[in-house]
């Protein structure tokens, strides 16, 4: 008998062939009795088990007492497992496939395989090692390709996990890393469930910053679960959530935006899309306000094009679907209108709303900056800071663009009925628009706008406030024609002409007015709620232009009811009971007041003229009046210039000559000409003030600045520069910027006297 050391047999063959580790697909015996004795799949299982094979006529003796050994276990095996069995003769045979032949012929009813042998190393067992070779190869093809077909089934499998993966991988927060949306957590101390809850939002913090991520939160197991959901995530955080498009959200956060006090308040009336006038706009906060809006402005955009493209799937999967009502559109595509005073302010905004998007191409982006880039720089030193500010770059007054968002691409200029956003002025807007007379009036790119912004309100008002009031008559009325536009996805209110009550207005300004009041009141109508932020104003006495001159100051009331001023004809009841008659009270007083301290009154009056005086008159209809009133027979003897918005170059300086020289002693000087101009005035010794203006700059450059320069050339002395202004009960907004919010109110209803003087 041969030793069991050997050639080591075939493992695992697939179907349960001749193995003594036992086929991978067989059952699953015990381990001490028979490996692999299970029927494999697919597969014809052997009708025979296999015994160790012994050769009678060719037998090698290497060692006796091995060979007994060996017989000793063969038989021990042989009997235990065949118990009750018919003893089977094996007789040597010359081959393995005359043994076969042979077992075929036999009845067995044992189904054991046993473990196969070499009796010796000289035998010639090729053919069963053949035998057992050839079979496993066949069944590890089949193997092969069942492997091949699970390889690809597991890929697959792999690939929609990550796909899965990758929509549902959400980023880890700076507050929480865990990535289970929700966990339950029992209560140790009260009966009832707390819940452990990441919400993944968007909020500005209590220090200002912007995130946007995962937010652990605690929630109890109560009936209003959302809205204590978010009570919970501001009262944690001291933050304001923020609803906005995932995609932005992301970008944004990239940024690491700050947020001040100042946006902080802006963002809940601006998110929840109320009306809002914010009368607090500055030189230093005009960049956080342009972000904010332009952020806004683009969520709105983005979140409403997404909502479009889900219900367009939603059809396009189920087009036959009758109850599938989808509203959410209006007439035409533009969504938000955005009014600015020059190209130079577009071009800055444009430019906020593309770092914050970060579009992959942009169209027409050079024909952009040819027409709203400029860098040189045309202002000296001289100029303040807000006027380089409004003026600086491209100053032109008169343009529109369309812009229009794509995924991956923005394109300028695009037609209006193209664009989602329009930035217009109110000159450009209303030439677009067209008169009411004209035959190709157009204004349905209007007609779906859902958001406003109105920037730097106080510059607009120095243009032409009537085209802003026109144009927004003519925002949400219905359309004259369709424009390819799907009513049957049009929304209800838009529809029944109600678009204006769902269309949120934001104005942001320097400064509060009585146009900019009436806009509050007849064009914000949002169903939301609207809000008016003003600030408390010290009081622009306090600081004259910086300059830390001081000339006393006489604040004369007028137009206070039951007041008589005499005249040289008559007493007459002078009473501003409305603002349509402010103006003419106010030119009367004027007259019989004030002007005769300034000229005299007669020819042969000895009296001279007081020399440097400079009437400040805020609006141009009354400069006209008062130009004319100083140019008549009745003051022939008074010697004056003028300069307004619509003096030439040439008149200009003719006029600040002669006034500087003492030529002319008194010089009319509008306010909107200080605006575009900021002339810095010679030889000015006092100053009258028709009205008080509009921007409270001004009176601390005119007041202050004018007047300080005099005093440093020696023109005047510091005691004899004296500022006196008018003012009636209708000008309580520009009164408090001057004075303060402290004082405005005992100045409008104190009973004791019109006059009030600060020193």
């Amino acid at each position: 008998m041969a030793s069991a050391r050997g050639r080591r047999p075939f493992r695992g063959g697939s179907a349960g062939g001749a193995s003594w580790r036992g086929g991978s697909r067989g059952g699953r015996g015990q381990r001490g009795r028979s490996r692999g004795g299970g029927r494999g799949r697919g597969t014809r299982r052997p009708n025979f088990h296999t015994e160790r094979l012994e050769n009678d006529g060719e037998q090698a003796t290497e060692d006796e007492e091995s060979s007994d050994e060996n017989k000793a276990t063969v038989s021990s095996v042989s009997s235990s497992d065949n118990e009750d069995q018919p003893e089977i003769h094996v007789p040597a045979y010359s081959s393995l496939l005359q043994s076969l032949n042979a077992a075929s012929s036999q009845r067995h009813t044992p189904r054991k395989r046993r473990r196969i042998e070499k009796s010796d190393r000289e035998e010639d067992t090729s053919s069963v090692h053949l035998f057992d070779v050839e079979e496993n190869v066949e069944l590890g093809e089949e193997k092969k390709k069942k492997k091949e077909k699970k390889k690809k089934k597991k890929k697959k499998k792999k690939k929609k996990k990550k796909k899965k993966k990758k929509k549902k991988k959400k980023k880890k927060s700076w507050i929480h890393s865990q990535r289970s949306m929700s966990l339950k957590k029992a209560s140790a101390t009260r009966k009832d469930k707390t819940y452990w809850i990441l919400l993944r939002r968007t909020i500005v913090t209590r220090t200002g910053n912007l995130y946007h991520g995962y937010f652990k939160l605690s929630l109890k197991d109560s009936g209003d679960r959302e809205h204590y959901m978010m009570m919970s995530l501001e009262r944690s955080y001291h933050g304001r959530r923020l609803s906005m498009d995932s995609k932005l959200a992301d970008k944004v956060a990239k940024l690491q935006l700050v947020f001040d006090d100042f946006e902080k308040r802006l963002s809940p009336f601006i998110f929840d899309y109320q009306d809002l006038l914010c009368c607090a706009r500055t030189i230093n906060n005009a960049a956080g306000v342009r972000t904010l809006y332009s952020l806004h402005a683009l969520n709105h955009v983005f979140k409403t094009r997404d909502r479009v493209i889900k219900n367009n799937a939603r059809l396009a999967k189920n087009p036959a679907a009758e109850d599938l009502e989808l509203r959410d559109q209006g007439f035409t595509r533009p969504k938000v209108l955005i009014i600015l005073p020059t190209r130079n302010s577009c071009l800055r905004v444009v430019e906020t709303i593309l770092s914050l998007c970060e579009p992959e191409q942009q169209e027409n982006r050079n024909r952009f900056d040819d027409s709203y880039l400029q860098t040189d720089d045309k202002f000296s030193d001289e100029k303040p800071d807000d006027f380089r500010d409004l003026f600086g770059g491209n100053d032109d007054d008169m343009f529109r663009l369309g812009l229009k968002f794509t995924r991956r691409t923005v394109k300028f200029f695009s037609q209006f009925y193209n664009s989602d956003i329009i930035f217009g002025s109110p000159l450009g807007l209303r030439m677009a628009i067209g008169n009411e007379d004209d035959k190709k009036q157009d204004h349905d790119f209007l007609s779906s706008i859902e958001l406003v912004i109105i920037d730097q309100a106080d510059a607009l008002l120095m243009q032409n406030w009537e085209h802003v009031e026109y144009i927004l008559s003519h925002t949400n009325l219905q359309p004259s024609e369709a424009h390819g536009c799907d009513f049957s996805r049009v929304r209800h209110w838009s529809l029944d002409g109600h678009a204006r009550h769902f269309r949120q207005t934001l104005v942001f300004t320097a400064f509060n007015t009585p146009e900019l009041n009436r806009l509050f009141s007849q064009h914000m109508r949002n169903h939301a709620g609207k809000a008016k932020l003003t600030p408390a104003y010290p009081g622009a006495i306090l600081d004259l232009g910086g300059t830390g001159f001081r000339p006393a100051q006489t604040f004369s009331r007028f137009g206070a009811t039951n007041a008589k001023i005499a005249t040289t004809d008559k007493s007459s009841q002078l009473s501003s009971a409305s603002p349509a008659s402010d103006p003419d009270v106010r030119f009367a007083h004027f007259i019989n007041a004030v002007l005769p301290s300034l000229v005299p009154r007669t020819r042969s009056s000895s009296a001279s003229p007081q020399l440097g005086t400079l009437v400040f008159i805020p609006s141009y209809l009354d400069f006209v009046r008062v130009r004319n009133h100083l140019g008549s027979a009745a003051s022939s003897g008074t010697t004056f210039a003028a300069i307004s918005e619509y003096s030439s170059v040439r008149e200009v300086a003719r006029a600040r000559s002669h006034f500087a020289s003492g030529r002319l002693a008194i010089l009319l000087y509008t306010e909107r000409a200080h605006h575009f101009r900021r002339y810095r005035i010679r030889g000015v010794r006092r100053v009258v003030m028709y009205g008080l203006p509009e921007n409270p700059t001004f009176y601390g450059e005119i007041a202050g600045g004018f007047l300080a320069d005099a005093v440093a050339d020696g023109r005047v002395e510091a005691a004899q520069a004296t500022v006196r202004c008018l003012f009636s009960k209708w000008d309580v907004l520009k009164l408090e910027r001057i004075v303060g919010s402290k004082r405005v109110g005992a100045m409008i209803r104190d009973g004791t006297g019109d006059t009030f003087d600060f020193v």
